[in-house]
């Protein structure tokens, strides 16, 4: 995930986009979140099945980046909620050509769920 300014391996921004977004799992806590996923539990019971450590990881990096935030749950205001900001819904569109791409180029992929960026 991000790296303090003085440890970039590189300026290009293909690179540091990367370490900031580019592991196995960020963009599809990102994607989860654009669908409107909010809850830590719903956000764990994606298909991936992502492990709950490293979704805490995760979600704790996104926020830490600016890239999410966290809100009390309705219902249950001890309890946190997560969204994108604005600098998360900017993803949209990287999100989105993946998923066209993937849909276009590897056999059997379908597109599921709908973000709303």
């Amino acid at each position: 995930m991000p790296r303090p300014a003085a440890t970039k391996r590189s300026t290009c921004p293909v690179a540091c986009t990367l370490d900031l977004v580019g592991d196995r799992w960020t963009l599809l806590v990102v994607r989860d979140l654009a669908c409107g996923k909010c809850q830590f539990k719903e956000l764990a019971a994606s298909p991936e099945r992502i492990a709950t450590n490293i979704l805490s990881d995760r979600l704790r990096k996104l926020v830490a980046a600016g890239l999410a935030e966290t809100f009390p749950t309705p219902g249950a205001p001890t309890r946190a909620a997560y969204r994108l900001t604005a600098r998360g819904r900017s993803l949209g569109p990287i999100v989105a050509s993946i998923a066209v791409w993937g849909r276009a180029h590897i056999r059997g992929t379908h597109i599921r769920l709908h973000p709303r960026f």
